[in-house]
């Protein structure tokens, strides 16, 4: 793995805790600029402090991902303070534990973990083309084998469930990557990938969730050989952002091992170009991106 990264500027979303914090630190250590998306200022605030001991840099850009005018507000500022970004990385992620809505209507856990790095890549896949070697990677995770894209019921209106709905949208992460990658001109040089960062029960990702996911979030967790830590998740999720051996890999679906097939429905031509334009009717964009040096 490469270890000075003094000529990357990586945008992290969902950088201010659990193993996106670890990876937003380790990254920085190694020399990259690092521009880390989340809520929380205070998290930011004090990410920023420790970024002061680093070869690199730590900057913090606060932004609800739920709301696509700050989604797009974030692009802007991106491209108006860096020059140039190497990696978007989409690792902001929630599991909503009751149904409830972003400011634009869309069921939560879909708008954060699925439209935003939608919306956010549109923003700035040009910006991501002035790099020498671009990427854009998505982090899923394998409950995306568990779901099906119900496209008469995309937002869970009938039904809901916490664990459905996260899936769900892992599974929209895995096929979003695919379509990207098959769309993108073959002279684009930006690669697509989605990466597995393992199973993390010391996250708090289901802290909303209901007793009985919580539940066996825990009770999962207590398994030998189950549970992944934070620093081997920001480990994975590292090697994908910057390892030489990704740079020529796209399209990919990344675990434990290296690539791995996804859920056959997440490579599903049909299934990816619906979802595809659903989601671009949703954000209020043309389907027709990317093109070769479109706006």
């Amino acid at each position: 793995m490469t270890d000075d990264l003094s000529d990357r500027t990586i945008l992290l979303t969902g950088g201010t805790s659990g193993f996106g914090r670890v990876a937003a630190v380790e990254l920085a250590r190694r020399g990259a600029t690092v521009a880390v998306v989340g809520r929380d200022e205070s998290k930011g605030a004090a990410l920023v402090d420790r970024s002061e001991a680093l070869a690199g840099t730590i900057a913090f850009h606060q932004a609800d991902l739920a709301s696509q005018s700050t989604v797009r507000s974030l692009a802007s500022t991106a491209k108006r303070e860096y020059d140039r970004i190497d990696v978007l990385a989409h690792n902001a992620g929630l599991s909503a534990g009751s149904r409830r809505e972003s400011p634009d209507g869309i069921e939560l856990t879909l708008a954060v973990n699925h439209l935003a790095p939608y919306l956010l890549t549109y923003e700035l896949l040009d910006h991501l083309r002035d790099a020498p070697a671009p990427r854009v990677v998505v982090t899923a995770s394998d409950l995306h084998r568990r779901a099906t894209l119900d496209f008469d019921d995309l937002q869970l209106a009938d039904g809901y469930d916490s664990l459905d709905a996260y899936a769900r949208s892992k599974l929209a992460n895995v096929a979003f990557a695919v379509e990207l990658d098959a769309r993108l001109p073959d002279d684009a040089a930006v690669t697509v990938n989605c990466v597995h960062p393992g199973f993390i029960p010391s996250t708090d990702l289901f802290r909303e969730a209901s007793l009985r996911t919580r539940l066996l979030v825990r009770i999962a967790g207590l398994v030998p050989g189950v549970a992944t830590s934070k620093r081997a998740a920001a480990e994975r999720l590292q090697a994908v952002l910057v390892d030489p051996r990704y740079g020529s890999v796209s399209g990919q679906y990344v675990g434990g091992d290296g690539p791995e097939d996804p859920a056959p429905e997440a490579t599903n031509r049909a299934v990816r170009r619906r979802l595809w334009r659903m989601s671009a009717e949703l954000v209020g964009i043309t389907p027709d991106w990317p093109t070769p040096g479109s706006d």
